[in-house]
């Protein structure tokens, strides 16, 4: 009996613990990564911030090196986001050669003011297809999402880093 009463005690004890109402779901807090990578500065700068200001020859510049340039990097994160965006919305996904030195170049043909309002746009829709996803949806692409979260910080980061070594970053 005795031994009933702490195993029933340790099981209401696990069950208390993990229950826990105020966790947010899996898909409020994807988009608020998504936001958070896109315009809400929380823990780090988002893109938006990261480029803000930043002219056409600012974007281009490069060091000696074989490292990518700010409108390099921009372009890179434009190619995933939209892919990615494609292949959740159902859409066509254009052929890729699978070669992702491509991807920091596609977008050359667009001038600044384009590439920027062209990333903003697409990461308002990520945050807004997201929003209104299935479960279903979520569930196959949680991970995903949030991969291509971190994916975007990862190179935000990399943009400050040239901001901040050239003096265009306060």
């Amino acid at each position: 009996m005795k031994r009933i009463f702490t195993i029933i005690g340790l099981a209401l004890i696990v069950l208390c613990c993990s229950e826990n109402n105020n966790d947010p779901n899996i898909k409020s807090l994807l988009v608020q990564q998504l936001k958070n990578t896109h315009t809400n500065q929380e823990w780090f700068v988002p893109t938006k911030k990261a480029i803000e200001g930043l002219t056409p020859e600012q974007s281009n510049w490069k060091n000696n090196t074989e490292d990518h340039s700010i409108r390099e990097l921009i372009s890179h994160i434009i190619f995933w986001n939209e892919m990615n965006l494609k292949a959740f919305k159902g859409e066509v996904v254009p052929e890729f050669n699978n070669d992702n030195k491509d991807t920091f170049k596609k977008n050359s043909e667009l001038d600044w003011k384009n590439v920027t309002k062209k990333l903003d746009s697409i990461q308002t829709e990520w945050e807004q297809v997201t929003e209104n996803a299935s479960e279903k949806q979520i569930a196959e692409w949680n991970i995903e999402i949030a991969n291509m979260a971190l994916h975007n910080a990862y190179h935000t980061g990399q943009i400050l880093y040239i901001r901040k070594l050239n003096g265009w970053w306060k």
